[in-house]
């Protein structure tokens, strides 16, 4: 039998959105099946990286099935960030299953594999003045509307942890304040 013909789209789902999941679907309109990299696996509890793989990969589960897709069209695996970047794309191979077509829009990532001989494609954005996982976070910080961004179980699973609660948590800061400041902008990471 043959391989079923795959792409990959690299991405760390801080956390997974409607965009994602337009993107994916549009890629499993071309493939049989979707390897979904999930990127800087080991990272968590940061403003910019809230959420663990495990999370990420229940919520990514959550999105697919809510769209109608089964498990038997997607890989999600986690890879961890490389001591170098030379080595990165090797371990994102050792840790998946063969595909052929590298879907990704962040600069680093595609300049990788495109010197690993990867076909490389961009990911079309989708109203991505909203749908980002940085505007998700941002409108989180701030008490505003989030939930409308992401699929309604992914919406779901976030409150049932305790995300936005543990982002908020992740902003505070035991510095003093200086005049001015307020207390999100004094936190190790900028938007």
């Amino acid at each position: 039998m043959p391989e079923p013909r795959r792409a990959a789209m690299v991405g760390r789902f801080q956390p997974v959105h409607k965009g994602h999941v337009k993107a994916m679907l549009d890629i499993l309109a071309e493939f049989d099946e979707l390897v979904i990299v999930l990127g800087s696996a080991q990272l968590s509890h940061e403003l910019d990286n809230p959420f663990t793989a495990g999370e990420r990969m229940v919520m990514l589960r959550l999105a697919l099935a809510h769209s109608g897709v089964g498990p038997e069209r997607y890989w999600i695996v986690p890879v961890p960030d490389a001591p170098m970047h030379s080595v990165w794309v090797p371990m994102v191979l050792a840790y998946c299953p063969r595909f052929e077509v590298v879907y990704s829009n962040e600069p680093l990532t595609r300049r990788l594999f495109i010197e690993a001989g990867f076909e490389v494609r961009p990911i079309p954005f989708y109203k991505r003045e909203i749908y980002s996982a940085t505007e998700i976070r941002r409108r989180m910080l701030a008490g505003e509307p989030w939930e409308g961004l992401v699929p309604a179980p992914v919406a779901d699973y976030i409150k049932a942890l305790g995300g936005v609660e543990r982002l908020v948590d992740l902003a505070k800061t035991d510095k003093p304040k200086r005049p001015g400041q307020d207390e999100v902008s004094s936190a190790p990471h900028t938007w």
